[in-house]
């Protein structure tokens, strides 16, 4: 029988959400199934399984945040895991014992690693020493371990009777947090929920680590909770339910406040939780500037037009949106250092050559920031067609954390929203973004070329340009903000360029 632990999908996460399980137990799997849909705090990740075998259990329930590490699902053969013999995976004697005298459970490695796993490190977690994780049986005969879900009763009995300890260790030997702890009284596969442990002590409630991790955070008494989940194990919601329960009682003689259950809570979590502190990090670390132009852009919905109706652009979505993307990366190459980025570890301005696209994108978990890379070096046709299939893919949220990395210019087109204009906050680890506001008829003065001056309805927009002030003045944002408008009002001076 074989866990697979949650792996680090991409720079440095430390901790996903159990999205949804595309797999129950006891469906049959092969190597690289898609088993379980994850949200990183970078977007949605698919999981591919890294066993064959039958799924024995699925370990963490959906909408569960866990850390990296921790197991997720056991797959193997339910008749194998039923008969294995406790002991089989590490020989007597080389199960992790427990050393009290310092207050804490100190598991010692096993003599033989050649039981462990470690033809793949994703299911090891891939972090430094994970790759020495074992999973040992201990040798204090069959305990028992809730599981979610069961497929038949002799899958049911092999989880049940399965008691697994996991053994962490660095290549120097030291320990990393065990799944289950050592402090705590084992109750036996065969006693019934609720009968005495072992020494007569009182049954121990069954719960999940991070359950219990919950449940100490708040200040629950798991023994004092009534569990609502499959085989009497006790939930998430039931921690937090018997959490308000004790928050009601200690203020039950206070008045309960105006409005009490009108309001929802959300927990913050997953991509809005990334969002919102790399926002904070910026616009409290470069120094903002926004600057604003108002342009007529009615040439360049007529362009748009034209393009749609062009052979090379049928099978793409052509808007506005392209022919700015286009003047931004044109505008760059008079005005570079606004595809920079201000190394404050290194006291350099770090000139880009490459020009990474981003464009920030609103999806139902937050947004996200999917980028383009080496725009600068593709003709026009080759950006509508990876902008159409950038957007695309964030907005379904499938947008992995390699197409986020790396950007060097974000444009952010609030004009869809309806909206005019906006003071956008820098992209951590850019120098400027761009906001496109919404393309409106509007009475516009229109000057003849003999000097007389007319109000006609015109196609207007609003660009607004934040960027960061340490290191780009005022003269290269206006330059840079001026030629890109002077794109839009009229496309043909992009042959300037």
């Amino acid at each position: 029988m074989s866990e697979f632990k949650l792996p680090d999908v991409g720079e440095g996460l430390t901790e996903a959400e159990i999205v949804s399980w595309k797999v129950k137990v006891g469906d049959t799997v092969e190597v690289n199934d898609v088993i379980v849909e994850i949200e990183t705090a970078k977007s949605l990740v698919e999981l591919p399984s890294p066993y064959a075998g039958t799924v024995l259990a699925l370990l963490v329930e959906e909408g569960q945040e866990v850390p990296v590490g921790t197991p997720i699902i056991s797959i193997g053969e339910p008749a194998a895991a039923a008969e294995a013999p406790a002991g089989d995976v590490a020989p007597a004697g080389d199960a992790p014992t427990a050393d009290r005298s310092a207050g804490n459970p100190v598991a010692s490695a096993p003599a033989d690693l050649g039981e462990i796993d470690l033809s793949n490190p994703a299911a090891s977690g891939g972090a430094d020493g994970e790759s020495l994780v074992g999973r040992m049986k201990a040798d204090r005969g069959p305990m028992r371990r809730p599981r979610t879900g069961s497929a038949s009763p002799s899958t049911e009995s092999a989880a049940a009777t399965q008691m697994q300890v996991q053994g962490a260790f660095s290549p120097g030997g030291a320990q990393s947090q065990a799944v289950v702890e050592a402090d705590e009284p084992a109750v036996p596969a065969d006693a019934p929920a609720g009968a005495p442990a072992p020494d007569g002590e009182p049954p121990r409630p069954l719960a999940k680590p991070p359950v219990r991790k919950l449940a100490r955070d708040l200040g629950v008494d798991l023994a004092e909770v009534t569990p609502t989940g499959a085989g009497g194990v006790v939930t998430r919601a039931d921690v937090q339910a018997a959490a308000e329960g004790v928050g009601s009682e200690r203020s039950a003689s206070a008045a309960p406040p105006a409005g009490a259950g009108q309001e929802t809570r959300e927990p913050i979590k997953g991509v809005r939780k990334m969002m919102a502190q790399a926002m904070v990090d910026s616009a409290f670390t470069a120094p903002h500037v926004t600057e604003w132009v108002t342009v007529d852009v009615s040439r360049t919905m007529e362009f748009v037009e034209r393009l749609r109706g062009h052979r090379d652009f049928r099978d793409v979505k052509v808007g506005p949106l392209l022919v700015l993307a286009r003047a931004c990366l044109l505008a760059m190459r008079r005005t570079p250092v606004i595809n920079s980025w201000w190394d404050e570890a290194a006291q350099e301005v770090v000139l880009k050559r490459q020009v990474n696209l981003g464009i920030a994108a609103a999806t139902p978990r937050g947004l996200v920031v999917p980028n383009v890379k080496g725009a600068e070096a593709m003709t026009l046709r080759a950006l509508a067609g990876a902008l159409d299939g950038l957007t695309a893919v964030a907005r379904a949220g499938r947008t992995q954390p390699a197409e986020m990395a790396g950007g060097t210019f974000t444009i952010t087109n609030v004009g869809v929203f309806g909206v005019d204009a906006g003071t956008p906050i820098i992209n951590p680890g850019e120098s400027a973004i761009l906001c496109f506001g919404a393309v409106r008829k509007q009475p516009w003065v229109v000057t003849d070329p003999d000097g007389t001056d007319r109000i006609e309805p015109r196609y207007v927009t609003t660009l607004a340009l934040s960027f960061d002030h340490r290191h780009i003045d005022g003269e290269a944002g206006s330059r840079f903000l001026a030629d890109v408008a002077a794109m839009l009002e009229e496309p043909a001076n992009a042959m300037l360029h």
